[in-house]
């Protein structure tokens, strides 16, 4: 197998692991959604300029519902899962070192929520001094800061092969065989992102904004005493 499918591989068989996890506790899981719904209104308060943006809104959306988004993504991930070789075969390099990027954040965001939703678990809801205590109590900085880079990296690389006009049209002419392998989702998910992308005619600006907010909260969650300025997840931009 190539090292690029068992890559794959390997961050969809951690994604599973945490969803067997879930699958025997139900305090963890219901605390893990809430968790999830409570990050995408985060997500939707920092970046409700970029929403309301002419420019900016549809990529907004895409970040908000494909990689912040409460979603149940476990039919895409088993499509992933079955067809990996095919995938590695069939789509270009670009295209798979993307899903591959793709599937490591979707690893780390999960083990994340997964050990936000442990230490919410007794919880009746999740407000804002709960998240960031339970942010603080997971600890795990480099991770929080990996997790910005791989978002990043993702936009960055569609906005890159978005200029690549051949790709673009191989991408389509890979709608056919990609249903045809059990790549559907994949191939509705590359397809969005470089449509989104490319109507965005440069994504610079866009991408700056969400790696200085992310990584200016992230700061401020983790100060002493955050929790005690709840209001910190309503400041940004």
């Amino acid at each position: 197998m190539r090292p690029a499918a068992q890559t794959i591989l390997d961050q969809l068989a951690c994604v599973e692991q945490e969803r067997a996890r879930r699958a025997v506790d139900a305090a963890l899981a219901a605390a893990v959604l809430k968790v999830k719904h409570f990050q995408r209104d985060r997500f939707a308060r920092t970046y409700a300029d970029l929403l309301a943006s002419p420019r900016y809104a549809a990529a907004s959306c895409f970040f908000l519902e494909e990689l912040y988004g409460p979603q149940d993504f476990s039919q895409r991930d088993a499509q992933f899962a079955r067809v990996v070789p095919a995938l590695v075969r069939l789509f270009p390099p670009e295209i798979v070192a993307t899903v591959e990027t793709l599937a490591h954040l979707h690893a780390l965001s999960e083990g994340l929520d997964s050990a936000m939703g442990a230490e919410l678990r007794d919880a009746p809801d999740v407000d804002a001094p709960g998240y960031i205590n339970a942010w603080q109590a997971v600890g795990r900085a480099a991770d929080r800061d990996r997790q910005i880079v791989l978002t990043v990296s993702i936009g960055r690389t569609l906005d890159r092969l978005t200029r690549k006009a051949l790709l673009r049209h191989s991408l389509h002419l890979m709608r056919g065989p990609a249903r045809a392998a059990g790549l559907g989702a994949l191939q509705q998910f590359l397809e969005s992102g470089f449509d989104t992308f490319r109507a965005m005619n440069g994504a610079h600006e866009f991408l700056g904004q969400i790696e200085d907010r992310e990584r200016r909260l992230a700061a401020q969650l983790f100060r002493p005493g955050a929790a005690a300025d709840a209001g910190v997840l309503g400041e940004l931009p």
